[in-house]
């Protein structure tokens, strides 16, 4: 089967709708000139671009595995949009976040997932929890799922919080080959009962060429401030080398998830 590598459209933001307070990034709902709704992350906030790479690189990695994500694209936001916004909160959020951002698609009518009402199958909640621990996605507990239910299935949003290593890049080599000891708080660890198949399956999916693929999407204006690259090409690279570590040694952290899978009552 032919490889195509992934491609992001860009949309400029037209409309801002309304805030989306929870958590602290304060995302938001947006209108966009291709007249579709999105739940827009801005760079200007929180962990500012790092957040947006991460939900890119995991976005996009979930959809390579055949799980279903709300179409990522870069959302232009022009100097002049947040002139009117009387909240200055919001106004300087919006002046923070001139050029480049990351939004998802905004599923109309999908509600949270609640793992007491709906649980997926075996496979599908395997998939999950080994995207996660690839991801270091810290993010995906019974106190916060960061999974939908749309039209009668689930998805996944919100992988901001995952790649957790790359907000010091201290010790980056060492930590692509650790556990992920933060799995024994994920809501679909008690259903994950098929790791090792899962495991075979996924890095099969991710090769070298995915991979690559999905970082190229990180535009170089998010890949600065760092004083151990060199250039944004050199960031990229860091990216690459980190997952394709961990990918190759998911022995470590399936292991991990499956002696957690064991305690939890």
């Amino acid at each position: 089967m032919d490889f195509r590598p992934p491609q992001l459209r860009t949309v400029n933001v037209i409309r801002y709708v309304t805030p989306l307070r929870e958590g602290g990034s304060l995302p938001a709902i947006a209108e966009a000139d291709d007249n579709f709704l999105y739940v827009l992350k801005f760079r200007g906030a929180g962990q500012g671009s790092k957040a947006l790479i991460a939900e890119l690189i995991g976005g996009e990695i979930a959809r390579a595995l055949g799980l279903k994500v709300p179409e990522l694209v870069f959302a232009n936001l022009d100097e002049a949009f947040g002139r009117t916004e009387p909240d200055e909160e919001i106004q300087d959020l919006l002046k923070a976040s001139v050029g480049l951002n990351l939004a998802l698609h905004y599923l109309s009518g999908a509600i949270t997932f609640d793992p007491t009402i709906n649980q997926p199958n075996h496979q599908l909640a395997s998939q999950i929890v080994w995207l996660d621990c690839l991801l270091t996605n810290v993010d995906r507990t019974p106190r916060n799922t960061n999974m939908l239910t749309w039209h009668k299935e689930l998805w996944l949003i919100d992988h901001g919080a995952a790649l957790y290593f790359h907000h010091s890049w201290h010790n980056w080599e060492e930590q692509a080959k650790r556990p992920f000891v933060q799995v024994k708080d994920h809501v679909l660890l008690p259903l994950a009962t098929e790791l090792d198949e899962v495991d075979a399956t996924s890095k099969t999916i991710l090769s070298a060429e995915v991979i690559r693929s999905i970082v190229a999407l990180v535009p170089d204006e998010w890949l600065t401030g760092e004083s151990s690259f060199q250039n944004a090409q050199e960031y990229r690279e860091a990216y690459i080398k980190f997952l394709l570590t961990r990918i190759e040694h998911s022995d470590i952290f399936v292991k991990e998830a499956k002696n957690a899978a064991e305690t939890v009552i």
